[in-house]
């Protein structure tokens, strides 16, 4: 569930809140911050990460500082695994991608890192650095849908998302929901609080549909957008990322069909989640979090892959290799 999605489902609960007289004196406490976390980002057209008309005071040299900054801090949490020959191919497989699209050094250098770590998840830093876990190599099925992933954060460098959202922040003068509001509202508690105040006490759907609303905001307590906030990216960021993601993949010789697939997996996951209305694991639940799936995106990957004409490669002797080292 992104932002937007969040807000349009909190804001029918919060009509039934008000309802009553009761209700409007309990919610007045947190509906400043409520409202600012639900305040709409401005839409922008679509673009392919050529910045064209992009507006940010952050320089690309700030931005390295930032990741010199952040790196030791991301890397205390999630350190890279200790096999130098699985952190090569990783190294290899991305610099492939930045070469063939002429992106090193223009104006980044990107480095590619495998962490060691629990959960499904990929992410990257301002200004190169490049982050993919552990199990979502091993959740991979070829080496081009592990292409599409890392193509997928190198759209976000690219795109300079980071710019993009501290540049609003600033203008909006508010943080999204997804940012924590200080880590306060709308977390596990707080959406559990919120279920209190909307639901009934005997209505237990109610109650577990509302503490839901809370964890999908992302306050569960691990989360990489809690830590590191300038990760939380609109739906419009992830679907100009995907559309990246894909270009430079199929241009560094990857198969068309084969490229956006992970994020039909990100999608099945998302909906057993629903159907089942039981917690995330924790493997996944990063990866929902930074990367929110939808059919729509999912669509856009199948649609891209039709309109390519051209065939590439699926996976190497090395992605084998790999996936048999880790596993």
């Amino acid at each position: 569930m992104n932002n937007d999605e969040l807000c349009i489902r909190l804001e029918s609960e919060i009509k039934t809140l008000i309802s009553t007289p009761v209700g409007r004196r309990l919610f007045i406490a947190s509906s400043a911050a409520l409202l600012s976390g639900c305040a709409s980002a401005p839409k922008t057209r679509m673009r392919e990460g050529d910045n064209s008309g992009q507006q940010v005071s952050l320089t690309p040299s700030q931005e390295r500082k930032m990741a010199d900054e952040y790196g030791p801090q991301m890397e205390k949490e999630y350190p890279p695994l200790d096999d130098a020959w699985a952190q090569s191919y990783i190294s290899t497989l991305g610099q492939k991608i930045a070469k063939a699209n002429s992106l090193q050094n223009n104006p980044y250098e990107y480095r590619f890192t495998l962490v060691d770590a629990k959960m499904v998840n990929a992410f990257a830093l301002p200004a190169g650095a490049v982050y993919v876990t552990k199990p979502l190599v091993l959740m991979a099925q070829s080496e081009a849908e592990l292409a599409g992933v890392i193509g997928h954060e190198i759209g976000h460098i690219q795109a300079r998302h980071t710019a993009e959202r501290m540049e609003q922040q600033k203008r909006d003068q508010s943080k999204s929901i997804l940012y924590g509001l200080g880590g306060v509202l709308l977390g596990g508690a707080a959406g559990l609080g919120l279920a209190k105040l909307v639901c009934k006490k005997e209505d237990k759907e109610c109650l577990q549909r509302i503490a839901l609303y809370g964890a999908a905001a992302g306050a569960a307590g691990g989360l990489l957008i809690q830590k590191f906030s300038f990760m939380a990216n609109s739906r419009e960021d992830e679907m100009e990322a995907d559309r990246i993601g894909f270009r430079t993949s199929v241009k560094a010789g990857y198969d068309p069909a084969h490229v956006g697939l992970f994020y039909e997996k990100l999608l099945a996951m998302e909906q057993q989640y629903k159907k089942k209305q039981d917690k995330l694991s924790s493997a996944f639940a990063d990866a929902l979090s930074t990367h929110p799936p939808s059919a729509e995106r999912v669509q856009q990957m199948n649609q891209l892959a039709q309109q390519s004409s051209q065939s590439g490669e699926i996976s190497t002797p090395d992605f084998k290799r790999i996936k048999n080292r880790l596993s």
